[in-house]
């Protein structure tokens, strides 16, 4: 007779010996409702805290959209609304900063906020004052310094005048602070006498400037092109050193000092190059014209450019008279060899690098002969006197001036 094997029940949970998986425990329709509930309650105390948070804020907060003071609020790059917060309040804008990190924190897009001044008043709501910020209108505007842009205003013979980088200092500021800002004969004074180190001039353009002191234009060229944020409370030359750091910087990072021993010339030089690039030279054929600048010094020959002779004159175009090109200036060269002995105009990075990565050819001379822009290069003066013949026939080189005597007037060597 055999013993029977004893058999135990199984445990909760326990899969019994040769059956099936014991069923997972189902939850309850009280259970599920009592988990939905703790949920609803969660949402309900987190949404609890916001209106509290907001209501109490609201008690500290101004109401309105201000009292017609206006402030203007500078925004740095990458600085976040929140941030801006004890600075408002300083300012008097917003009455406490929990008021506008709360308006900020609610506002849609509010993490959007681009660098730059802003047009606030005194006394604003903490969500008019976050509305201010994200609209705008509400944003000072911008210096635009574009490539070939001057420090002093161009007037073109029997045309407009285009403003030069002073002039528009001087408009942004005043648009600004009317009682208070710059004009241009401030400027002009701190551009012509300040000492270069505190105008932020770089160590390699300080002697030219310094040998230069007493003329505003001893500064052309070391403002790059781009986009300035002005502060209309600074002062003349503070605003200048702001613009010349910030551009010195730039010429840092394009490594000017390293990269203009490859052409053989100093910093300042390749500066004032690249400023002729900028004014002589059309679209796409920037490296051609550096090409010809860099043979004709090393040629030892006359740049022989109009560009530099109008940069001396009061009224400027494209044709210059015998008497102009004659006139002995820092700047012309026609009467002087070598370089100008400043930059003439600001040259973009477009025309630095044309300088540093000239194009291969021989090429002496050019001219544009048509009104379509269209430049040729060439390497004799026979050749290049052919397309200034074709250049004249094209009415490239009309003038607008009252020619007194009979006084030529018309193409250099190579002029556009």
């Amino acid at each position: 007779m055999t013993a029977r094997s004893r058999q135990t029940a199984p445990r909760r949970g326990q899969r019994p010996r040769g059956g099936r998986p014991a069923p997972a425990r189902r939850r309850t329709r009280g259970q599920q409702r009592w988990t939905a509930v703790v949920a609803a309650v969660i949402v309900l105390a987190v949404a609890l805290v916001v209106f509290v948070g907001v209501r109490a804020a609201g008690s500290n907060d101004y109401e309105g959209t201000g009292n017609g003071q206006v402030q203007l609020v500078r925004v740095e790059e990458g600085q976040s609304m929140s941030e801006l917060g004890p600075h408002l309040v300083e300012l008097g804008v917003v009455k406490s900063e929990e008021a506008f990190e709360s308006a900020a924190y609610l506002a849609p897009g509010a993490s959007s906020l681009m660098p730059g001044f802003y047009r606030l008043e005194e006394e604003m709501s903490a969500e008019a004052a976050v509305e201010a910020l994200m609209n705008p209108d509400n944003q000072v505007d911008l210096l635009q310094v574009q490539g070939g842009s001057t420090l002093k205003d161009v007037t073109v013979v029997g045309g407009d005048t285009r403003n030069g980088i002073f002039t528009q200092i001087s408009e942004l500021s005043c648009a600004e602070n009317q009682d208070d800002c710059l004009d241009v004969e401030d400027l002009e004074n701190a551009a012509a006498n300040a000492d270069p180190k505190a105008l932020k001039v770089p160590e390699w353009a300080r002697d030219a400037v310094e040998d230069h002191k007493g003329d505003e234009r001893r500064l052309e060229g070391l403002i790059v092109p781009g986009d300035y944020i002005i502060d209309p409370k600074m002062d003349a030359e503070e605003v200048l050193a702001e613009l010349i750091g910030n551009s010195a910087g730039h010429f840092e990072k394009l490594d000017v000092v390293s990269r203009s021993k490859a052409v053989g010339l100093e910093p300042y030089e390749l500066l004032t190059a690249a400023s002729l690039v900028e004014r002589e030279a059309p679209a796409g054929e920037f490296d051609k014209v550096a090409r010809v600048i860099l043979n004709r010094l090393d040629e030892g020959m006359r740049l022989e450019f109009d560009s530099t002779v109008n940069y001396g004159l009061e009224e400027q175009e494209v044709a210059t008279t015998d008497e102009d090109r004659e006139r002995e200036t820092p700047w012309n060269t026609y009467a002087k060899e070598g370089l100008p002995e400043t930059p003439i105009a600001s040259a973009s990075d477009d025309a630095i690098t044309a300088v540093e990565n000239p194009a291969e050819g021989d090429w002496l001379f050019f001219v544009t002969i048509d009104q379509d822009g269209t430049t040729v290069f060439n390497d004799t003066f026979e050749e290049h006197q052919q397309d200034v013949i074709e250049a004249l026939e094209n009415g490239v080189f009309d003038t607008n001036r009252a020619e007194p005597g009979g006084e030529e007037s018309g193409a250099g060597e190579d002029e556009e």
